[in-house]
């Protein structure tokens, strides 16, 4: 059997998440929430930001790095305007006690908006545009990570940024759009992962110290290290160099908290923001108006016939619902380190095999 062929049941592999994360200290709802939100970044197909965290997460339960229990700090509070503290809480679980918080407000006054600072880190924004599909909401989802750099920017060759992603996500009468990129052309998580392998991007999407355009992931491991670059690259990157910012000042400049403050780890800054469909033209016409836009993309004459164009996130949604109905198919990376981690609790990640 190779590793492609091996299929994991999507329900077996969120209960030994969950045992894992439990028996390394975290509160059983929170772990429960992490655990279903790293194996949807899997079933979505965003292999570098599911369960490919696990380990690590459990690694920073286990130094204290990430907060076990209790809930976020209330910095402040206005019906459309919040702001949370997270203690370094775990991530994924603050963002949907977040959207559990707006998506009331939002229905109340048509949009509401929260910002979450010293959050730990909140692995697969695509996840969370899957509630925004089911709640009838248009949801923008931004966050950085001021304990970190490895994106100059634009001109520049020493690290400022993190790769700041941004996602947007609403319904469609069937389906729906899920955008989640970033402001760099790749991520550290894609980076690291070539590194580990010896592998090289398919295009220059690194520099080197010397701003030397780069295909080799381990230029950001050298020293100087090297950089990400925005999206846009060496002669438009100015795109991306304008996202980032834009990612900055929706979470580090509304918490009140990012690169200016001292550094404490592995962590996040979150926006969010949730419009409620019908508070604006209304359901039935943002649907119009979004159905007919994603034909004209769908129905557009491919510049490869074997390719035709698909909405952001489609591809997703086919897969997470192909991997649930079939099993789950893991990255080669994953199996080994869920497996180191799990035997120092008694735990088997065979047991989770479809």
């Amino acid at each position: 059997m190779n590793n492609t062929s091996i299929r994991y049941d999507a329900a077996a592999l969120a209960r030994f998440a969950t045992q894992l994360l439990r028996h390394a200290g975290l509160a059983e709802a929170m772990a429960q929430t992490v655990a279903d939100t790293l194996v949807q970044g899997d079933l979505l197909g965003h292999d570098t930001h599911g369960l490919a965290l696990l380990a690590g997460y459990v690694k920073e339960l286990e130094a204290g790095t990430m907060t076990r229990e209790g809930p976020p700090l209330v910095v402040s509070d206005r019906p459309a305007a919040v702001l949370w503290d997270g203690r370094r809480l775990p991530g994924p679980w603050l963002v949907h006690q977040g959207l559990d918080l707006l998506l009331p407000r939002a229905r109340e006054l048509g949009t509401a908006s929260l910002v979450i600072r010293r959050s730990h880190h909140i692995a697969c924004l695509a996840v969370y545009l899957l509630r925004a599909l089911e709640e009838d909401m248009l949801l923008v989802l931004a966050c950085s990570d001021p304990n970190a750099a490895s994106v100059a920017p634009f001109g520049g060759t020493q690290a400022v940024f993190t790769p700041n992603p941004l996602a947007l996500g609403f319904p469609l009468s069937e389906g729906g759009v899920m955008v989640d990129i970033s402001a760099s052309i790749t991520t550290n998580g894609m980076s690291n992962r070539k590194h580990k392998y010896g592998e090289l991007f398919d295009e220059e999407w690194l520099i080197d110290a010397q701003g030397r355009p780069s295909r080799d992931p381990a230029v950001l491991f050298a020293q100087p290290p090297g950089t990400l670059l925005p999206v846009g690259g060496l002669s438009h990157g100015h795109k991306g160099y304008g996202l980032a910012l834009l990612v900055e000042a929706l979470t580090a400049g509304l918490a009140g908290h990012g690169r200016a403050d001292a550094r404490e780890g592995w962590g996040a800054t979150v926006h969010l923001t949730l419009h409620d469909l019908q508070a604006f033209g209304g359901k039935a016409e943002f649907l119009r108006q979004m159905d007919h836009l994603a034909a004209q993309c769908r129905g557009n004459a491919p510049i490869d016939a074997a390719n035709p164009v698909r909405v952001p996130g489609e591809r997703g949604l086919q897969r997470r619902a192909e991997q649930l109905d079939q099993g789950v198919r893991l990255h080669p990376s994953i199996a080994p380190s869920l497996e180191d981690a799990g035997q120092r609790y008694g735990l088997q990640l065979a047991d989770a095999l479809r």
